[in-house]
This record gives structure tokens, sequence and C-alpha cells, in this order.
């Protein structure tokens, strides 16, 4: 009997350990852990993307102002970009994706404040705080892509209230439906870095409010840009962080992530090569500002694909987005006589609508399994990236003319006056010169 109970005992003791350690085993499975390959990849990546806003679209819209109002440009991308951050942080983040509330809106806390330092975002395994931050970068871009469509004629205080009112408003919403958990997630919108979120999105609404504020006073007369080579290199700093943009978006340092950094140079380059011989054949001349448009056009539009599409799709997206953004740009917003500045919704709009079809034509299974395109047995995806882009486009039309009339009562009036407007915006809004020519 002595025996025998100790082999019982024994038997207990071990399964119990053996027990503990399975359980132990399967508690750590279910707590995700630190990627610190990913984390570092996405630490780059949100670099990258802060970089494109207050510097690389910041210089790539100055450049084309006139000279008058080339710092009062920067600044709005500059100020659109501060203001993102500060919002994000209030109630951005958790609006666009706290927890889901109907499909259309998500909800936790204001100022992060249930975020710890030890929270792991389960794609890709990297801290929670890092997510926000990536996504921050998203929303100081979109914002600010809207100014192009508005300068020369803007006040710079209506500009921080309206920023400010649009992410809470529109961006985050439209984030939260497509990335957040949403119900266009839930229908299978594929948007794998923005072609919804933020090129739509910033493109309709640029289109808005130029209606609304109307043409600048010497609209239809000679606007010469006050320096090519600032938009050149600005052009080429926002395809740089470009990369960290669409590859980054993957959250992760892996093949798709590769695939994405690949396609994205690719779109930029056939778009850039497609708008100059567009353009030549229409105006004889290879303009620098057309293969800086075109390059941006390209990057526009493989930027909802860039995580689904292989290299001969993207080679097609990048081809058309660049004759689509041309059109836009010398066809369209010439026919209609609207004044969309510096193309906002010439190239980002147009060329985002393209993609975001594109993407439902070209999604290849083998590149992710994900996305299954109309090339690859899919018919019905293109007419759900239909259903993104219209709705999209509807909701950020109206929440747009609303906010932004919103925001002109809050500062008295949205538009500087005719006085303020030909003497430029540098000196009235700013009192500094771009150039001190002495």
């Amino acid at each position: 009997m002595r025996t025998k109970g100790f082999l019982l005992s024994t038997l207990v003791a071990l399964s119990s350990a053996w027990a503990t350690e399975e359980g132990v085993a399967e508690v750590a499975e279910a707590v995700p852990t630190l990627d610190v390959g990913n984390t570092a990849w996405v630490l780059t990546a949100t670099a990258l993307v802060m970089l494109m806003t207050p510097a690389g679209l910041a210089l790539f819209y100055g450049g084309m102002s006139r000279s008058k109002n080339l710092l009062n440009t920067i600044a709005m991308s500059v100020m659109g970009y501060i203001v993102a951050s500060l919002v994000w942080i209030v109630c951005g983040y958790s609006l666009a994706f706290g927890a889901d509330i109907g499909g259309f809106i998500g909800f936790d806390s204001l100022f992060l404040s249930g975020i710890k330092v030890t929270d792991i975002w389960a794609t890709g395994n990297i801290p929670v705080l890092l997510f926000v931050a990536f996504q921050m970068t998203f929303a100081g871009i979109t914002v600010a892509l809207i100014s192009g469509a508005l300068i020369e004629r803007l006040k710079f205080s209506t500009w921080i209230v309206f920023a400010a009112l649009w992410i809470i408003g529109v961006y985050a919403p439209v984030a939260h439906w497509v990335w957040g958990g949403g119900f266009l997630s839930a229908d299978g919108v594929l948007d794998f870095a923005g072609g919804t979120v933020v090129h739509i999105n910033a493109g309709v609404a640029g289109l808005v409010i130029a209606l609304m504020l109307g043409k600048r006073a010497d609209y239809g007369k000679a606007m010469f840009p006050s320096s090519v080579t600032l938009t050149v290199l600005g052009a080429s700093m926002l395809w740089f962080g470009w990369f960290g943009f669409n590859a980054g978006s993957e959250l992760g340092a892996d093949g798709i992530a590769a695939s994405a950094f690949l396609v994205t140079n690719t779109a930029a380059a056939i778009a850039a090569l497609s708008w100059m011989i567009v353009e030549y054949l229409t105006y004889k001349k290879f303009t620098l500002l057309g293969i800086a448009s075109g390059i941006v056009a390209g990057l526009v539009a493989i930027t909802p694909a860039a995580g689904f599409v292989d290299t001969a799709g993207a080679l097609v997206i990048g081809l058309v987005a660049g004759i689509v953004a041309f059109y836009g740009v010398n066809g369209l917003k010439k026919a209609l006589k609207y004044d969309d500045s510096l193309d906002a919704f010439g190239i980002h709009g147009l060329a985002g609508i393209w993609g975001a079809i594109a993407t439902g034509i070209f999604a290849n299974p083998e590149v992710n399994e994900l996305g299954t395109g109309l090339l690859y047995g899919n018919a019905s995806q293109v007419l759900i990236q239909i259903e993104g882009v219209v709705v999209t486009a509807v909701y950020t039309a109206i929440a747009t003319a609303i906010i932004f009339k919103v925001a002109s009562i809050i500062t008295g009036g949205a538009r500087v006056s005719a006085e303020d407007e030909s003497q430029g915006l540098d000196e009235i809004e700013h009192g500094e010169k771009a150039f001190n020519l002495r």
C-alpha cells in the first residue's frame, strides 16, 4: 500500500507538472510577443512617411505656387501635419481604430489612455504605440494633400480649424470603415495603404472646397511656378518616403513588404514615362513639372494595390495612372473650369480612383492570399472596389462641405480679401518672404 501510494502520488505530481508546463506554453502562444525585426522596420517606415509631409509634400506644392505664396503653401502642409499629430492623440486614433460601433466609427478612450507601453498589435507583433504613430503620419499627409486645391486664397486660420475638424469628421470614420473593422472592410474592400482612405478622400475634399471657395482672382492668366527645382526635389522626397508608406503598411519585414516596395517603384517610374510621352505628343515639350507630376500619379495609383499585385500589374496601373492624371490636369479641369490650384483632385483624386478599381482587377492571390481580382477569377472584387470608391467620395463630399462651412463661420469667413490675395499671403499671413533678393 505504501509503495502504491508513493507511485500514485508521483504520477499525480508528474501529471500536474506536465499540465502546468503545457498551460504555460498555451498561454505563451496566446500572448503575442514583440517581433524585433518588424518593429525596427515599421519604426523606419514611420519616419519615412513623416518626412513626406512637412518636407516632401511641402516642397512639391511650394515649388508649384507663385513666389508670393510659397511660404504660405509650405506652411499649410507643415501645419496640416502638426494639427493631425495632436488630434490623432486626443481622439483620432480612438475613432479610427477603437472598438467598432455599428460598423461606422470606433471608440475606446481619449488621449490613448488605455494603451500601455507593453501592449502588442497582433498584426506584425509590433508595439501598439508604434502602430498609433504609423497611422498618425497617414492622417497628417491626407489632410495636407487637400491644401493643394486651396492655396493662394484661403485664410490660414480657417485652414487650421478645418484640418482639425476634418480629421475627426471625415478621415477617422473612413479609416475605420476600411482599416478599423468597419463596414467597407466587412464587405471586402481592398486598400493596402490608402487609395480610398488617403487619396480619394483628400482629392474629393480638395475639389469640394475649391468649388466652395471659388476661383482665384487672376485665374486663367499665366501663373508661373516659383521653383520647378523645389517641386522636383519634393517629388523625389515623396517617392523616397512612399516606400515607407506602402511597404510599411504590411507591418512586417517579409515578402509582401518587399513586393510592395518593388511595385511602388515600378508604378512611379512607368507613370512618369507615360505622362511625359502624352505631354510631348500634346505640347511638344518634356517638362520636369510633368515628370514630377507623373511620378506622384503613379505612386498614388499603386498605393491601394501595393500589397496585392505583381510587377506586371504595377506596370499597367502606373502606365494608365500617368495618362489619367494628365487628362485630369490638362483636360478635365480646363473643360469644367474649376480652380484646383495644384491639382489635388486631378492627380490624387483621379489616380486614386483608378488605383482602387485597378486593385480589383489585378490583385494576385499568389502575392497575397487576402486579395483575388478579376484577372484571377474574382470579378465581384471590381464591384466591391467601386462600392468603396463611391461610398468614400459621396460621404467625403457631403461631410467636407459641412465642416468647411463650420470652419468658415468660426473664423469669420474663409477667403482672404481681394487686396490680400493680390499682395500675396506670405507677407499678409506670415510677415515673411520666401526670397529676399538684395
